[in-house]
């Protein structure tokens, strides 16, 4: 018997062993493949029928709750298909009217609406705080699962994320969209722990279960692609990050993230002209602040100052009506600041005040660069071991602690991960892997010139 299970062992051990071979050589191979990208028909005709509807329903009947909660949906399927934040605001006051006409007691399709809104707002704690009183509602359900999973995710709370997304699993039984979404969230919990194949496999899997529907959804697949090239582009994979882009493209004319993507691509791959280009279309769809401030980058490197000048300006309007009117664009506001050397008191104290709430790594990343840039090095190389602790493979990540490294005088940790940054995504970013790349020459000069006079000459 033990001889047997010696050779069990020994079986798997080696059979894991040929797996891991062929998915380093082949990420792709234990994936579900994929047919080729073909456009997905629109419903968008159909959604403006049904808005224009249920509007005059509810100018007919202020009570009508379930046309609210109806509307709200469509509301934020024109969000997650057009980034135009009028659609989220629609969204919240019809959501915000169902629960005033009907109690989420007798109205859980209100309260879930809600939720939705207030993820979508990055209003994180309240979206978990309804999603769980939804959960108390319907114990049977997977939906509330999901959208407690995603708050807890945004949080930074991830053993808790990951409980609800096992029970969202349980609960959604076969349901094509459920098996999707768990496809999705368990890509994303892959790459936050530092497994970019098995977040690839796992997207793969949601993009085909999403294509093999009998109408797959346009803007699902679209994302699912998008994603796609995301990771792809994260392990420095250029190419088959572009032919992802282009699939979302292809299956969503025009989809916003995936032009700003496919521009940031085309700028790793030092076509500046055609990254501007897909820059400035993204940017007509949706004036992301990333995208706004990436697009004068480009200028900034291509030699157009005034271009580039009136995008920082653009940049700096939008984070000024954030201000005003939520926190949806903090973080994008802080690292903006950080990276342009900018404000760095304001960047700080920002950064602060967001993690004090959303106790994600990528908030204490932004803590970590924004206290670099204020000149609290302490906080700033305590917060970059908080940022790393999940074992990320993100290039901005490893740049950051690399920087914070060299200021701190840690030579060994700067040189190691700023490699890592540049190994790993060599153009991660036009501006910042070009600092990166300068700041890592320079280290043996500035290591030599810390040392003492005598160990100098030595």
């Amino acid at each position: 018997m033990r001889i047997r299970a010696s050779f069990a062992i020994s079986m798997a051990a080696l059979l894991l062993a040929v797996w891991t071979l062929q998915a380093r050589r082949n990420p792709g191979a234990n994936s579900t493949p994929l047919s080729p990208a073909v456009e997905l028909a629109s419903d968008r005709s159909t959604s403006e029928q049904a808005i224009r509807f249920l509007e005059k329903r509810i100018q007919a009947d202020h009570e009508d709750f379930i046309a609210h909660n109806k509307l709200a949906g469509y509301y934020l399927q024109r969000v997650r298909e057009t980034g135009d934040l009028t659609y989220l605001n629609l969204a919240a006051r019809a959501s915000r009217a169902s629960l005033a006409s009907m109690p989420a007691e007798k109205n859980s399709s209100g309260l879930g609406a809600l939720a939705q809104v207030e993820f979508s707002s990055h209003e994180f704690a309240a979206s978990r705080d309804h999603a769980k009183r939804l959960a108390e509602l319907e114990p049977g359900k997977s939906y509330p699962q999901q959208l407690l999973g995603d708050a807890l995710l945004e949080l930074g709370d991830y053993e808790a994320a990951r409980g609800a997304f096992f029970q969202m699993e349980r609960l959604g039984g076969i349901n094509v969209l459920t098996r999707v979404a768990i496809e999705q969230r368990t890509a994303r919990m892959a790459l936050l722990q530092g497994d970019p194949r098995s977040a690839l496999k796992h997207m793969r899997d949601a993009t085909a279960l999403a294509l093999a529907m009998p109408h797959p959804p346009r803007e699902t697949v679209a994302w699912c692609r998008w994603q796609l090239g995301e990771i792809a582009f994260s392990m420095g994979d250029y190419a088959a990050a572009e032919q992802h882009e282009q699939d979302a493209l292809t299956t969503f004319p025009d989809y916003f993230k995936a032009l700003a993507s496919l521009g940031r691509i085309r700028a790793a791959r030092g076509d500046f002209s055609d990254a501007i280009g897909l820059y400035q279309r993204a940017v007509q769809w949706f004036p992301d602040p990333a995208f706004v401030a990436a697009l004068g980058d480009l200028y900034k490197l291509a030699g157009r100052e005034q271009d580039a000048a009136a995008q920082y300006a653009l940049v700096e309007a939008i984070t000024r009506l954030n201000e005003a009117s939520g926190n949806l664009y903090n973080r994008q506001q802080a690292l903006y600041f950080a990276d342009h050397d900018l404000n760095p008191q304001l960047a700080y104290v920002s950064a602060v005040t967001e993690y004090n709430i959303r106790k994600d790594i990528y908030g204490a990343d932004t803590v970590a660069w924004t206290a670099l840039k204020a000149g609290k090095l302490r906080e700033a190389n305590a917060s970059m071991q908080e940022a790393l602790r999940l074992g990320t493979q993100d290039s901005k990540l490893f740049y950051h602690a690399g920087m914070i490294a060299r200021a701190i005088g840690d030579f060994a940790s700067a040189r190691y991960n700023l490699k890592r940054a540049l190994m790993l995504n060599p153009k991660f970013d036009p501006l910042q892997a070009t600092i990166a790349e300068s700041a890592l020459s320079s280290l043996a000069q500035e290591e030599q010139q810390s040392l003492p006079a005598k160990s100098r000459t030595n």
